[in-house]
């Protein structure tokens, strides 16, 4: 039986249809995807992302521990900062994608969350495991613990500052804050903008999350599902582990070498593959990137595609963009073939290569 968000009845009393996501039943939509896109667009929506694993690693040493097994640098982040990194194999094949926060806890301890993808905890904590050796390191799985909605739109800064009755400072991407709505729902917000329009995650305790969601509403936030979600996901060119990328994706040809790869740090588990490519090749092998598709339809994940009749990339997701009014794609294609512009072929249908995000 799927796992229920804690955010399930109140999305159930505001009539959604629930779709299994990793194990979890998530709202799909709230009666019309086309309303929850443009609420994302124009407006604010507010979409439950609880599925989302949630990762605790706090001791003496986490610091150094989790900046000598990522790409980006960790050691030198300051408390209420964030930052995006993979964490790889020694040939810099991808274990997990994650949002990394050096936050507070009770007690003046210092800790890290990690947030991943939907069902990609026990990977990540067993990899973490695996290179525990001397250090004073606790890893904890908080998935289950806490809930996390996004709100997301042009409007949202204006409705998290009403909900809070408070001012909203200016955060860069991925600066957090702790804040409590009303009187009592002590939450954790990030600036996050990986729909492509300004974005906050927001985590509570599971017994808050319904006071939270109420509150983000009566502010002005309209619920949103994960049909819009997806949409706004692959038009702002943003991949997700397990539907984008894999175990067998190459850390330097996923396309965010810029945010989430930090050449300036020291040594860590994958460096050198990712340093030879950057340094001998100049280029990834292939890139993710943007399709335009001449298709009434989108295309299916796994789609080949073509050029010339020759193989040079697949298909990773794929929706119909109502703002574009036509199907759009993400896509690793070979080095060569990845130029924007390119006309290349999927599933017998035209489709031109974009750059990311889409416009």
């Amino acid at each position: 039986m799927a796992q229920q968000s804690p955010l399930h009845e109140i999305a159930e009393q505001a009539g959604a249809a629930f779709t299994e996501q990793a194990g979890w039943s998530m709202p799909a939509h709230f009666g019309d995807v086309g309303a929850d896109y443009w609420h994302a667009r124009e407006g604010a929506a507010l979409f439950d992302v609880s599925n989302r694993g949630k990762v605790e690693v706090t001791g003496k040493d986490a610091p150094s521990f989790l900046h000598n097994l990522c790409t980006n640098d960790v050691l030198g982040m300051p408390l209420g900062a964030g930052c995006e990194a993979f964490f790889c194999t020694n040939r810099a094949k991808v274990v997990a994608h994650a949002g990394i926060y050096h936050l507070r806890l009770a007690g003046d301890r210092d800790a890290f969350w990690l947030d991943v993808a939907a069902g990609e905890v026990e990977k990540l904590i067993k990899h973490l495991d695996r290179y525990i050796i001397a250090e004073q390191v606790e890893i904890a799985d908080r998935t289950s613990s806490f809930a996390q909605v996004h709100l997301a739109g042009p409007t949202a800064k204006a409705v998290l500052a009403r909900a809070l009755a408070d001012e909203v400072p200016s955060l860069e991407a991925l600066q957090h804050m702790e804040r409590t709505f009303g009187a009592k729902v002590h939450s954790h917000i990030r600036r996050n903008d990986m729909l492509g329009v300004p974005g906050y995650d927001i985590v509570s305790l599971n017994e808050l999350a319904q006071s939270l969601w109420r509150m983000l509403v009566a502010a002005g936030a309209k619920p949103a599902g994960s049909e819009a979600f997806q949409i706004l996901r692959v038009e702002a060119g943003t991949p997700v582990y397990g539907v984008d990328i894999d175990e067998n994706r190459f850390a330097f040809e996923i396309g965010r070498t810029a945010q989430a790869i930090s050449y300036g740090k020291g040594c860590y588990l994958g460096q050198e593959p990712i340093v030879m490519a950057r340094d001998r090749a100049g280029h990834a092998p292939r890139t993710l990137t943007g399709l335009k598709l001449k298709a009434s339809e989108p295309a299916a994940s796994g789609n080949k595609v073509l050029r010339a009749g020759d193989e040079v990339g697949w298909i990773t997701s794929s929706v119909r963009s109502p703002r574009l009014g036509a199907p759009i794609a993400l896509a690793y294609l070979r080095h060569g073939h990845n130029e924007p512009g390119t006309i290349v072929e999927v599933a017998g249908r035209e489709a031109t290569v974009a750059i990311l995000p889409f416009q």
